[in-house]
């Protein structure tokens, strides 16, 4: 009798151990394959731009251009009534859709030279031999150097008589005025303007509807950021407010750059 008692007590003990081995062995099977999974979906996708977290795939590096930089100039359109259209055929035509060495070394997506900048630099064979050009240190910041280069010179002006919508007349009065020595450069931007269809970026959201517009004064300024500077400390000494400062220069955060260029509403 003890000798059964004994076995059927060793009979439990070992499918106890068994199945507690099997369980174990299951769970390493599951997160490998897990991992493949996960592995085949990212080497099946191909990750194009530059907008963090978002991944997308994109038939050629011109797309990938429009869709990283449009918001930046439909912000640029809202405040300086640039059509968005001009602003991104400029930075393709100009920066070749990103790839140029100025905008991937120095985010310069439309060739701005140095003259009395006191920013980064960066040297490069343009008209003459290493000549100096402006070096951002974010993309955006070209692109709002783009709008004041234009905004601020007299023989621009007529350009922001015209209708904002029309993106052809602002092609021709750009070469009108002098901007480019090419004679088919207002073709060349009509041309990617109605290939990609830029121009439904100059109606579409022209006042963003998650923000109130602000409307900027006609006594501007610009300030260099500088170290130490914050957008406090950079409120104060304009009398104005961080709030302000940040819907103004379009910031999501209060982070500063020493170098960055930030319009200041008197």
């Amino acid at each position: 009798m003890k000798a059964i008692i004994a076995l059927f007590f060793i009979s439990i003990l070992i499918y106890s151990c068994g199945s507690k081995k099997r369980v174990i062995s299951q769970r390493p099977s599951t997160e490998r394959k897990t991992e493949t999974a996960r592995d085949q979906v990212e080497d099946n996708t191909t990750v194009v731009g530059e907008r963090p977290g978002v991944t997308k795939t994109y038939a050629s590096a011109t797309e990938a251009y429009i869709d990283t930089y449009k918001e930046i100039a439909k912000r640029e359109m809202e405040l300086y009534h640039i059509p968005a259209s001009i602003t991104l055929a400029q930075g393709i035509l100009e920066s070749g859709s990103g790839r140029g060495r100025l905008s991937i070394e120095a985010n310069n997506h439309f060739g701005i030279k140095c003259h009395d900048w006191t920013g980064k630099k960066i040297y490069h064979d343009d008209d003459r031999s290493q000549e100096c050009f402006r070096k951002y240190n974010d993309a955006k910041y070209s692109f709002r150097d783009h709008s004041l280069f234009l905004a601020e010179r007299k023989r621009y002006a007529f350009l922001f008589d015209l209708d904002k919508f029309d993106y052809k007349a602002w092609a021709k009065g750009l070469r009108a005025a002098g901007y480019a020595t090419d004679r088919r450069y207002p073709q060349k931007l009509i041309d990617l303007i109605e290939r990609y269809r830029l121009y439904q970026y100059d109606r579409e959201n022209f006042v963003l509807e998650s923000e109130p517009s602000v409307q900027v004064a006609e006594s501007q300024i610009r300030h260099t950021v500088i170290k130490g500077d914050t957008l406090y400390s950079i409120s104060k000494k304009y009398d104005t407010t961080v709030e302000t400062l940040r819907k103004i220069n379009g910031l999501k955060d209060n982070i500063l750059s020493i170098g960055q260029i930030l319009l200041i509403q008197l």
